[in-house]
């Protein structure tokens, strides 16, 4: 298997842990944030939505421009799920398109014609793409938690719900 077919099938696996969070959202909360410096809650689902496919995007160029960190506020949860159905397609399209060697490959972001960043691809994705995502995952779950609303089961049970190997049938 390959490095990008082992980030896939993770993806694969967690996206659909990612959609249950975000579902979890009601709309006359969009706004809701849990301290004047913290995301609203709908900037934070928006975020979590398009990371997977905003990053694997940044890495089929190199060297990448740097980001323009932006956190638009959206007006409807449909937008966020919207944004999430992008993003996953996104990395489906792109990320088979890495064999190992563009996966080793040394990446690079320039700001102003000048290197900011320099790692291998897998690392910048598995970094970015991955663990950022999860970060955020993380973090959201809190606003949910803030919000009392049930907190989804992600890799094992929430103090809400058991994954679903440990259901009852």
């Amino acid at each position: 298997m390959s490095i990008a077919e082992t980030y896939l099938s993770e993806f694969e696996a967690q996206a659909p842990v990612t959609r249950r969070f975000l579902e979890r959202l009601p709309e006359d909360k969009l706004t809701w944030q849990p301290h004047p410096k913290s995301m609203t809650a709908g900037q934070l689902a928006y975020h979590l939505a398009f990371v997977p496919g905003g990053v694997v995007r940044a890495a089929d160029t190199n060297p990448a421009p740097a980001p323009k960190f932006q956190f638009p506020q959206p007006a409807s949860l449909a937008e966020v799920l919207t944004v999430l159905d992008q993003s996953i397609a996104s990395v489906r399209e792109v990320l088979p398109r890495f064999d190992d060697a563009a996966m080793r490959e040394t990446w690079k972001i320039v700001a102003d014609g000048r290197e900011v960043l320099a790692m291998p691809r897998a690392l910048f994705l598995r970094d970015i793409m991955l663990n950022h995502w999860y970060q955020h995952r993380g973090q959201f779950s809190v606003y949910l938690r803030l919000l009392n609303i049930a907190v989804p089961s992600s890799w094992g049970p929430s103090a809400d719900e058991a994954p679903a190997f440990m259901q009852k049938a």
